[in-house]
């Protein structure tokens, strides 16, 4: 039998979207921000109106690594210093590895879904902007239907 897992749905992407677009309008900045699903790929981006070129890409790669090591960026940062156990890890995976604030892991039911990058403003109003797409989601014990994909690549709907 193979393998299953959940992943974040376009659904669950566009909620996220939607209120991190909200934090970023509260903030005042244009902002770029992507949810990838379990497998570390896009599932939404969006860049608003005004938002940073040279943001779109670190958006992206923000919520890749996010996922890629399943932590946040943030955390990243930290142990990417010099004399840390993981020095240098932003020149791995082709250099699109980005070590600082803004890409954030997304959890249900005990297990990684998908990641949420954010990209335009300071390292605290990225982490912000994240964390408000993260709420979107409410409460990750409950039960929300995301989608199941097998080794495969077949796909169907679980609660």
């Amino acid at each position: 039998m193979p393998r299953t897992y959940t992943s974040l749905t376009l659904e669950d992407a566009k909620r996220m979207l939607s209120a991190a677009e909200a934090k970023a309008a509260s903030l005042g900045i244009a902002y770029n921000i992507a949810v990838v699903d379990a497998g570390g790929h896009l599932v939404a981006f969006a860049r608003q109106d005004g938002a940073l070129i040279g943001s779109i890409d670190l958006a992206i790669d923000k919520a890749v690594t996010a996922r890629i090591f399943d932590k946040a960026t943030s955390d990243l940062a930290s142990l990417a210093q010099s004399g840390k156990p993981l020095f240098g890890i932003q020149e791995s995976n082709a250099g699109k590895v980005v070590i600082f604030g803004g890409g954030i892991p997304v959890m249900f039911d005990g297990s990684i879904v998908g990641a949420v990058g954010a990209s335009a403003g300071t390292i605290e109003q990225d982490i912000a902007v994240a964390k408000a797409a993260l709420a979107a989601l409410g409460d990750p014990t409950q039960p929300s239907r995301r989608s199941c994909s097998s080794q495969e690549g077949t796909e169907r709907s679980a609660q």
